[in-house]
Order: C-alpha cells, then structure tokens, then sequence
C-alpha cells in the first residue's frame, strides 16, 4: 500500500522554522525547561550548525523536528507543516522527507553493509530488488564504500561505519539531513573525510543539512550558519565569523573554550560543607594537600 504523501507548501527561504518554541521535561522536582519560547529558523539548501554547552537542547532541537518530541507550546514548522499537529500517518510521511545520521551511525549489527543501506528503500518503497540495488550500491559509491557492500559492521572501522550510516541516510533522497554528533569519536582523517563527505552531499544533492557538533574547528569549516543554543534559547546567530566576533560571554567562553565563564564546571547544588557536613570526608578538590 503506498505511503501517503504529506503535500508541500509553497517554497519558502526556510525549510525548517521554530517559532516560540517552548520544551520541558518532567522532573521530580517540577519541569526542566529546555527551550524557552525560542525562534529558529533553518534556511534551504544551507548547513546549518547546532552548537553550545552540554544540556543546552540541541538534540531535543533534532527530535522536535522528527516529530519524536512535541512542543509544550509554540510550533515546529517543516516545509510549512506544523509537525506537532500532524497525526500518525502524515508524521510518517513528513519523516520519509527527512535523513538521520546518529551518533556513532547507529548500523544494524546483524546486516551487512548492503542491507544496512538498503534498509529503508525496502521499508518504505515497492522498489524492485534490481532498483535497490543500483540505488544502494549508487550511495555507498557516493561516500566511497561500493566495494565494502558485502562486510559486516564488526569488520569496518568507526569512520567507515558513520560513512555507511551516511549512507543510509541518504537512501531515500531526502530534503534534510540531521545529524547528531557526525564528528564524535573519529581520528582526524575520518573526521576531515566525514566533514567533507557532509558538505559536498549538501551542495551535490541540493539538500539541506543539520548539525549538532561540539567539533568547532571542523563544523565553522563547513557551515553556513553557526546557531549557538544556551539557557533555552539562542544566544548567537550567524556566518561562522559572525559568531567567532561574538561578545557575548558565554558565546565568547565556548568559541574560545575557556574554563571560566558564564558555564560553570559544577551542576549548581548545595555547598560541600552542607552536604558533607562537619567531621566527614570531603571532596578532595575542597582539602589542601598534606
């Protein structure tokens, strides 16, 4: 049975729009917000980067535009479709659109690196087995791994293995790419292969790509746009440069990965002496060295 098909809305200069968005997680001790009313947009045909601290909602940012999370308030716009009020069906549709590397590429351990790619085309295709496979191996060619078709993922390295997802990713010529973390891990040939490999499918294609990456060198290389996410909202926005020449502290402080600044090492808390109390062992940062 064919797949619905979500329809496109006029063209606009941004596929993906945030407007207002407001995102929490419930929590013992009342909702950790996450973004708070926060306005985003994501231009067509451009990469766009997702970066700042540990815990500032780049990832949820990712899920929300999957539809995987829903907004407590505001919308998620993609191609002009509201995806928090898309049901079952065009939520499906909407995400055959869309390409997702995950961290560390996410492969099925138990299929080769053929199946791997070939995954999706079969999963939301009638294509023939002949057109799958000239699609397949046209991918893997693409990010230069045709001729490891046949390995498992216990027999390529974790460079070929985020190749492979990317890939997969790209199986069903989607209109955006996400990708979380595509940097993580790597040597940095593999890195400077997986950056390049990113930013040449994205002007090949025509496509439109997302990156969430703590990597600064190789992600201003390649973006076109720097987004810089903190205290749920975006606290810079703008070419590679731009966000660089940045004199917001806490911009300043992650550009330049300072140790001091507006993010502090420490989860906010009670004080050593209230938790420790008197007469017992404290943390050895808080005791001078005999």
């Amino acid at each position: 049975m064919p797949m619905p098909e979500i329809p496109s809305s006029p063209a606009s200069d941004h596929l993906v729009e945030f407007r207002d968005v407001t995102f929490a997680y419930p929590g013992e001790g009342g909702a950790r917000v996450i973004l708070d009313r926060m306005n985003l947009t994501v231009p067509r045909g451009k990469v766009t980067a997702l970066m700042g601290a540990s815990g500032g909602g780049k990832t949820t940012v990712l899920r929300l535009i999957g539809g995987q999370q829903r907004a407590g308030a505001g919308q998620v716009l993609f191609d002009g479709q509201d995806v928090g009020g898309l049901d079952a069906s065009g939520l499906y549709a909407m995400r055959r659109r869309m390409g997702m590397l995950f961290q560390f590429g996410a492969l099925f351990t138990d299929l080769n690196v053929f199946d791997n790619v070939a995954f999706p085309l079969r999963e939301h295709t009638p294509l023939t087995d002949e057109l799958v496979r000239d699609i397949v191996l046209m991918k893997l060619d693409a990010v230069g791994l045709r001729g490891a078709r046949d390995l498992m993922p216990s027999q390529i390295s974790g460079g070929m293995a985020r190749r492979v997802a990317l890939a997969r990713a790209i199986a069903l010529d989607p209109e955006l790419i996400m990708y979380d973390e595509p940097f993580a891990g790597l040597d940095p040939i593999s890195l400077g292969t997986a950056a390049q490999l990113i930013r040449q499918l994205n002007d090949t294609l025509g496509i439109t790509s997302v990156i969430v990456s703590h990597d600064l060198e190789e992600t201003f290389r390649i973006a076109d746009q720097v987004v810089i996410l903190a205290n749920g909202r975006i606290a810079a926005q703008g070419t590679p440069e731009e966000v660089r020449q940045s004199t917001d502290p806490l911009v300043h402080q992650f550009v330049h990965a300072l140790s001091q600044g507006p993010v502090q090492f420490h989860y906010p808390g009670p004080d050593a002496a209230s938790d420790f109390g008197p007469g017992t062992h404290q943390p050895l940062a808080g005791k001078a060295r005999r």
